[in-house]
């Protein structure tokens, strides 16, 4: 794709990253096929190939308008369409360098303004969101059905491992999911310290970045990942790794050192942090072995909802389905599995027509395996599906946990 970018972007990082990004690009459209936005509404520009269009027009001077906004952020950035492209073009890069730009063109009105502050602090902040979710929680029952989705009832977590061992690695809480599921890394620890490694928690890390960087508030996502860092880096040379137990924050923490490279503090701490960071989906393989010997429970079918983030985002398929197969556990997947279930981040709160379309569909495809369970890995797509369906929805460590216990 030839490209003419205009002096505001010529000879910047951004912009010497987009035209390597736009010149990889040429036009086939097989990106289309497997877009979830284009499958609903049929729209080249509600489709990877329009929206780099779009993009391009941005990054060459042409008016930005709010239509143009209104494509962008509608889409999912699930990346289906990176692992469909033959020529590898890094299309969630190109989206986060246009829709930063077109965010600083087109003011949005009021409302939209004031939801999107909300959820950039509310979710961002677990000291905000836990406290505020079991409010919510207590008032469940007097709450509208569209609301009881939105807030699930509280859930147990199991007992943390008191036991310490010389091998050790570092888990990240997160921001929602210490509230929303805390049993997730309660039973990564359990799990972990049956095979001999002991899982610990910076206190001072919190949100990833995710959150308000994909709501185009990209220095204040960068602030997040440099608190994270500063949390993590007294512990880096006493870790082999520092395990993710959502794949949406594991994404995001392993492109650390690409997004901080040309901050001259924290470029080289970045790169050290994300290339400690491991999806449990890549930690928990390597003790397969010793966990075999340890199953003493029955796992039964489960349907498996690979989330974007770990397929696409970072591009690791069959190692959940390999490891609860070893393990006894009957594991089936839907039709069309690599397409996104509309959770997304907050794309489930800013676009809930087309998400709950294409959670229904995923659901739909769910119940065709005929299981009883469905496992995740990623904390949004489990809340996400679980808000429309009454099978149980859980991350699959929880299965593992239950099965060695």
């Amino acid at each position: 794709m030839q490209t003419n970018l205009a002096d505001f972007i010529q000879g910047t990082p951004a912009g010497d990253e987009a035209e390597s990004i736009l010149r990889a690009c040429v036009h086939c459209g097989f990106c289309t096929a497997t877009c979830p936005t284009y499958q609903l509404l049929g729209d080249e520009l509600d489709g990877p190939r329009g929206r780099i269009y779009l993009i391009k027009q941005v990054l060459e001077g042409a008016p930005v308008t709010r239509s143009t906004q209104l494509h962008l952020d509608r889409c999912l950035t699930c990346r289906n369409c990176e692992s469909t492209c033959p020529s590898g073009v890094r299309y969630g890069r190109l989206a986060d360098i246009g829709r930063d730009i077109v965010e600083q063109r087109v003011p949005r009105k009021l409302p939209d303004r004031i939801r999107r502050w909300v959820l950039k602090e509310g979710l961002s902040r677990k000291a905000l969101f836990t406290p505020a979710l079991r409010a919510g929680q207590l008032r469940r029952p007097l709450l509208s059905p569209a609301l009881q989705d939105k807030v699930p009832p509280r859930q147990p977590a199991s007992p943390w491992p008191t036991r310490t061992h010389e091998r050790k690695m570092l888990v990240l809480a997160g921001c929602v999911q210490p509230g929303l599921a805390p049993n997730i890394n309660a039973a990564t620890a359990r799990v972990l310290d049956a095979v001999g490694v002991q899982l610990m928690a910076a206190p001072q890390a919190g949100c990833c970045g995710a959150v308000r960087f994909h709501m185009n508030d990209q220095a204040g996502g960068l602030e997040h990942m440099r608190r994270n860092i500063d949390a993590w880096w007294p512990h880096v040379d006493q870790v082999e790794a520092i395990v993710m137990t959502a794949s949406g924050c594991g994404v995001t923490v392993k492109e650390y050192g690409h997004l901080l490279a040309h901050d001259p503090a924290y470029a080289a701490k970045a790169a050290r942090i994300s290339s400690l960071t491991r999806d449990l989906a890549e930690v928990l393989p390597a003790f397969e072995a010793r966990l075999v010997g340890r199953v003493k429970g029955e796992g039964g079918p489960v349907a498996y909802h690979p989330p974007c983030t770990l397929q696409h985002g970072q591009q690791i398929r069959g190692a959940v389905e390999g490891l609860l197969r070893a393990l006894g556990v009957e594991v089936r997947l839907c039709a069309d599995a690599h397409l996104c279930c509309g959770s997304a981040g907050t794309y489930s709160l800013l676009h809930p027509e087309l998400a709950t379309q294409l959670r229904d569909r995923k659901l739909a495809n769910l119940a065709e395996t005929d299981v009883p369970r469905i496992v995740s890995a990623n904390v949004g797509c489990i809340h996400h599906l679980q808000s429309g369906t009454g099978t149980p929805v859980e991350h699959w460590i929880e299965l593992v946990d239950r099965l060695i216990a």
